[in-house]
């Protein structure tokens, strides 16, 4: 098939393991070629603005700006590039927010290659297609968010996560197991959209649902990484060291229009 009839994919993972599977598996295809890998977020824009690709996948949380920042700017370089989110974690709101950006898919790297060769080519093949692998819960929120709110407990829980305790920690002070501490951070990842520890605290700072590391509501301010527990920093970057992500949930799986039922992993984004 001629080089110009081919789907030309660019794919963005700060993992290059997660590129080079990916990147072996599109190129398998007669109908699509791989014309760039980008690391980080800078990198992923120049290369959407140079080669203005027709898919771009793009992993949520890579080095540089926010997954909604990105989207924008891929999509203000290279309009007509279809992006679709290749991740391993999933939150309605996230996903909503996502879906108002602008992007053409949201996929979970649970996803068979199958899946995600027809995703590719669904989304290549008809600009008004939107495929998902997400759980029925972020599809209904995104056909029509419910306001949220999170529970007593829920907010107690992000509080002392907000003062640094560890899982185990929390556990103790409200005297229940760490596998319900777990379990209750993941529903507060999935209510806020939030993709970690640290993210959640902020998100919920800024909503006014807790208070700040500061002590009172009107003083609150974003949590430092480096103060968060299980955070080692690298550079510039700050990645978890075990304690960051309430931990393993199910897979979600994937139709072309429609979902079947999965949860977010609960280890929260790669």
């Amino acid at each position: 098939m001629p080089e110009t009839t081919r789907t030309a994919i660019l794919i963005v993972d700060d993992h290059v393991l997660v590129r080079d599977g990916v990147r072996e598996i599109l190129e398998a295809q007669e109908d699509m070629r791989v014309v760039g890998e980008a690391g980080d977020s800078p990198t992923a824009v120049a290369l959407a603005a140079e080669l203005r690709p027709d898919v771009v996948l793009l992993d949520i949380e890579i080095p540089g700006e926010g997954a909604i920042t990105n989207v924008g700017r891929i999509r203000e370089v290279s309009p007509e590039s279809a992006v679709v989110i290749l991740s391993m974690f999933e939150g309605p709101r996230l996903l909503h927010e996502l879906m108002e950006a602008g992007i053409r898919g949201y996929l979970l790297k649970t996803v068979t290659r199958q899946e995600l060769v027809a995703a590719i080519r669904s989304v290549a093949g008809d600009e008004h297609r939107v495929v998902f692998s997400v759980s029925k819960e972020s599809l209904t929120y995104v056909r029509g968010p419910a306001e949220e709110t999170l529970t007593e407990r829920e907010r107690e829980i992000l509080q002392l996560t907000a003062e640094a305790l560890s899982n185990k920690q929390i556990a103790s002070r409200l005297s229940t197991t760490e596998a319900t501490i777990k379990r209750n951070l993941r529903a507060i990842f999935g209510k806020l959209g939030a993709v970690s520890r640290i993210d959640a605290v902020n998100k919920a700072v800024a909503a006014s649902l807790i208070v700040g590391v500061t002590g009172s509501a009107a003083q609150s301010r974003p949590v430092d990484p480096a103060h968060m527990p299980g955070r080692r920093e690298i550079g510039h970057r700050y990645v978890a060291t075990g304690t960051d992500h309430p931990g393993p949930a199910g897979r979600g799986r994937f139709r072309s229009g429609s979902t079947e039922r999965g949860r977010a992993p609960g280890d929260g984004p790669r």
